[in-house]
C-alpha cells in the first residue's frame, strides 16, 4: 500500500447505483497509522453542464456503532411511521432491471466486437 501526496489507501469499494443520475460509494480506507474508516460518497450527475456534484460523510471507527443504530431508526421510523405502505422493493426490483439490461448490452456489445 501507497500513502505518496498525504492520501489514505482504499482497502476495499462498494458502488450502489441509485437510478440513472445517483451513486453512493462505501470505501474503507487504511491511515498511514494502519487505522480503518469510512467514507461515504453521494455522486450526482449536474442537470446543466458537464461533471458530478459529490457529497462526502467520513465515519471513524468510534462512531460506527452509534452511526449504524441511528441510521437503522431513522429508516425505521420512516418505514413502520411515515410511510408504512409504500413499497420499498419497487426500487430494487427497477434497479436490478436496470443492471441487468446494462449487462446484456454489455454482452451484446462484446459479441459484435468477437464477430467482426
Amino acid at each position: 500500500m501507497d500513502f505518496e501526496d498525504g492520501r489514505f489507501d482504499s482497502v476495499r469499494t462498494m458502488k450502489l447505483n441509485a437510478g440513472k443520475r445517483r451513486t453512493y460509494f462505501f470505501d474503507v480506507r487504511k491511515t498511514k497509522s494502519e487505522d480503518y474508516y469510512i467514507t461515504i460518497t453521494e455522486s450526482t450527475k449536474k442537470f446543466k453542464g458537464n461533471g458530478f456534484e459529490r457529497h462526502k460523510i467520513f465515519l471513524y471507527k468510534e462512531d460506527f456503532t452509534r452511526f449504524h443504530e441511528k441510521l437503522g431508526e431513522a429508516i425505521d421510523h420512516i418505514k413502520t411511521e411515515l410511510l408504512p405502505d409504500y413499497d420499498y422493493d419497487h426500487y430494487a426490483k427497477k434497479a436490478e432491471e436496470w443492471e441487468n439490461s446494462l449487462a446484456e448490452e454489455n454482452t451484446e456489445s462484446e459479441e459484435e466486437d468477437i464477430n467482426w
